[in-house]
């Protein structure tokens, strides 16, 4: 085994091992070589090689998903640094751990006209965690000992991207037969919870008669079943989850948009909450948001160590613990009232269900229609990865069969790197995975497939309506001039050439009886991954969809 011969390489690649941050996605370049031999000279790191630098962010961001541990990117100097900046955005705001090692120039050579060079450091500083600026020298080794120190311990602490900037003066080849340092191991912390007033948070439960539970993105099996099991017993509690969610029981209510699109002013009001509690990630349902800010709750409490959004303009408690410690505490206080909340609301629920099965029965061959059969084909133990857009949204309406674990970017809902997420996702579960996505999403990341890791049973499937279909359902959208060009960008492209250069198996289906026969086997063993095309027409999925909530009211 070799080892760069760079103090500054040893360092970092040391404190990774020692930390257990073994999942290393490295860019090709030549500024980062003393990294990229220090990673890959040894037998405890699982290195990646990926070209495009986006893809490769977004590839380890996928892999950090899944094992809840940092993923470390590591690229050479300039702009390649740059391209990893819409997953690092993604991490901040889905609390995803990603340590950034970018190479760099020795300050002495930054800003003075040399080639690929950039201003480096702090260059995340909007969304980073913390930025590790070292320093080339061996004089610098202990402050760098300390910088890096920081910055792994706050991935691992905080579950977040941080940012490692690591200049290097050439020669950059050179390598040793030991190790030059030993850099000392400051251990990662807990984060501790902190504990609010039970008895003060359990008054206001037990006089409050409607209690309303909100929940965004979670982990699968991330609340007990036990202390689901319990708060679905309370009749005036009503619990919105999402597909995102993970979370599943008879009592709760997946479909919001399904449930509250169609309710009057009157209805609203009867649904207006007294006390809010929220958990999770982000929310996808835009209306949702609008209700909740128009009727606004007295009280609203929002469970996450970390951080706590006002969404709604109605914060009133941030309580700093893990959701399933906050209810196990708060439970022995609570009161059951006397109310109607969650039976009325499951009433209406169960009517719209029934009139969604009477309209998929008679509506024509559209993306509503197409996304029912992808969603009731997944099989038991797939993983589902959804893209964001018409997707994510789409995927709202629906009980997804098998209740698959669900994951998606919705930290900024960029239709960027989702499909390199998805493979990611792929790799780091070891699960056979589905990644559910629309043409402009997956044309988009379409280098994603341009890697050695793609899975044999990774299924793909493509949704083509020809552009981004989802503007046709916005308010006037369609009407506005240059809408096919500007807004909806309408295309004639199609996947299978894309298949054939990365050695993909490619189907194409154009209406529901193809796609019927097709679902059937897409799943069966395969020597390589699979992606099928489904083709809708983009002229009437917008109508379906409006007519959709219209029909259900």
């Amino acid at each position: 085994m070799k080892f760069s011969n760079k103090r500054l390489s040893q360092t970092i690649t040391q404190l990774c091992l020692i930390k257990e941050i073994d999942h290393i996605v490295i860019s090709p370049g030549s500024r980062n070589a003393p990294l990229t031999i220090g990673f890959t000279e040894h037998p405890s790191f699982t290195c990646y090689s990926i070209v495009d630098e986006r893809c490769a962010a977004f590839f380890a961001l996928g892999i950090a998903q899944q094992i809840k541990r940092p993923v470390a990117l590591v690229c050479t100097s300039g702009s390649a640094l740059l391209n990893y900046y819409p997953a690092l955005a993604e991490a901040f705001y889905s609390d995803i751990p990603l340590v950034v090692i970018s190479a760099d120039r020795p300050e002495k050579l930054v800003e003075i006209g040399d080639g690929q060079t950039i201003r480096q450091e702090n260059v995340f500083s909007n969304h980073i965690l913390y930025s590790a600026n070292c320093k080339d020298g061996d004089e610098f080794q202990l402050k760098n000992e300390t910088k890096i120190n920081i910055a792994l311990n706050t991935a691992i602490e905080l579950q977040g991207p941080v940012h490692i900037n690591a200049p290097f003066d050439e020669p950059l080849y050179e390598k040793a037969d030991d190790l030059l340092v030993r850099p000392q191991h400051v251990p990662a912390r807990t984060m501790e919870s902190v504990e609010p007033d039970f008895k003060k948070l359990a008054g206001i439960w037990n006089k409050s008669s409607r209690k309303l539970i909100l929940t965004g993105t979670l982990a699968p099996s991330e609340i007990d079943t036990e202390i689901t099991a319990q708060l679905a017993e309370y009749n005036d509690l009503l619990v919105f989850t999402e597909a995102t969610s993970n979370w599943h029981h008879p009592n709760f209510i997946p479909a919001i948009d399904q449930l509250i699109t169609s309710l009057n002013g009157e209805e609203f009001e009867a649904l207006q909450p007294d006390l809010l509690i929220t958990f999770g990630g982000m929310v996808i349902s835009k209306r949702v948001k609008a209700f909740l800010r128009k009727y606004k709750p007295k009280h609203h409490w929002h469970i996450n160590k970390k951080k706590a959004y006002d969404t709604y303009f109605s914060l009133s408690e941030h309580v700093r613990m893990d959701p399933n410690l906050f209810f196990r505490k708060l439970l022995p206080f609570l009161q059951p009232n006397d109310s109607n909340y969650q039976s009325s609301c499951l009433q209406k629920r169960q009517f719209r269900l029934d009139k969604h099965v009477d309209y998929l029965q008679r509506v024509a061959y559209s993306d509503l229609r197409v996304y029912d059969e992808v969603f009731r084909s997944i099989p038991k133990g797939y993983q589902l990865q959804l893209a964001n857009s018409a997707t994510v949204r789409y995927a709202q309406l629906f009980e997804i069969k098998n209740k698959p674990d669900v994951f998606c970017n919705r930290g900024t809902s960029g239709i960027d790197g989702s499909t390199s997420t998805a493979v990611g996702a792929a790799v780091g579960s070891g699960k056979p995975v589905v990644f559910v996505t629309g043409d402009l999403s997956f044309f988009y990341d379409s280098n994603a497939l341009w890697n050695r890791y793609l899975p044999n049973n990774l299924r793909i499937i493509v949704v083509n309506n020809s552009g981004g279909g989802i503007f046709r359902i916005l308010p006037g959208a369609k009407y506005a001039e240059h809408f096919k060009t500007y807004f909806e960008t309408s295309h004639t492209l199609n996947a299978a050439s894309l298949c054939e250069m990365y050695n993909l198996v490619y189907t194409a289906v154009t209406d529901e009886t193809a796609l019927k026969k097709e679902l059937s086997t897409f799943y069966s063993e395969s020597n390589r991954p699979k992606l099928l095309e489904i083709f809708t027409p983009s002229e009437i999925n917008d109508q379906v969809l409006l007519d959709y909530f219209e029909f259900i009211r």
